[in-house]
């Protein structure tokens, strides 16, 4: 679920979100919630970075994070970069204005964090920085094992949000780059759905799959105990 206001108020940041194609949503604050910041992390890419929401979050749960954050789209990337300023980890986040695809690579990454284009080969909308940012027309699958194979150390892991049925698809392509899932998150809107989101920590070392599952609403707007437990550092009104 998309936030649709012009700013999303949290505990201990503001997200303006006025020029950018995607919003503050639920699925991506379980991304930046639940991803785990090990403690071998010290260099993070945050990779489409949009609002700059996943960088805040993961500065909040480690303040000597050092975090690339690139976006390709010129509006996105300014009012990432003054979210950036406005929040108590200006020091720790670098915005760079670029394609993933050429971004010059300086150093290796512990973690790189990503809520990509996800939608292959579907309908098209109006907008073309939301096409950019929803569709996979100028950063696929591909492209994302590309830059998990060249930018992560021999330690570093990829945290991945993306819909269910991508899942096949998205273990073909990590496969064909030698690159492994290690953990899954499948997101379930409520307990009589089927998940329909799921986060993938992918790394270049193969180990035993650990599977979990959440459960986002008990009813309409009423959380679950464990999206409680896990937004709760964030959001204002938990």
């Amino acid at each position: 679920m998309a936030m649709s206001n012009s700013y999303f108020q949290f505990k201990e940041f503001k997200v303006q979100q006025e020029a950018s194609a995607m919003k503050v949503s639920t699925d991506a604050c379980i991304l930046g919630a639940w991803t785990p910041v090990l403690p071998h992390v010290k260099c993070v890419l945050d990779a489409g970075t949009g609002t700059g929401l996943l960088s805040l979050m993961l500065c909040q749960k480690r303040n000597d994070l050092e975090i690339d954050a690139v976006e390709i789209d010129e509006m996105a990337c300014a009012e990432a970069q003054q979210n950036v300023n406005q929040s108590p980890w200006a020091k720790q986040i670098k915005l760079h204005l670029n394609d993933l695809r050429q971004f010059e690579l300086n150093r290796q990454y512990d973690l790189i964090i990503c809520n990509p284009p996800f939608f292959n080969n579907s309908l098209l909308g109006l907008q073309e920085s939301r096409n950019t940012a929803r569709h996979t027309l100028n950063f696929n699958y591909e492209d994302l094992c590309k830059l998990l194979l060249r930018a992560l150390s021999n330690k570093g892991y990829g945290s991945i949000l993306l819909p269910v049925t991508e899942r096949k698809y998205w273990e073909e392509q990590l496969k064909k780059y030698g690159l492994f899932i290690n953990r899954l998150l499948y997101i379930k809107p409520n307990s009589i759905k089927i998940p329909n989101r799921i986060i993938s920590i992918c790394s270049k070392n193969e180990l035993p799959i650990i599977e979990e599952e959440l459960v986002i609403y008990n009813e309409p707007g009423k959380y679950t105990a464990e999206a409680i437990k896990l937004l709760k550092p964030y959001y204002l009104n938990l």
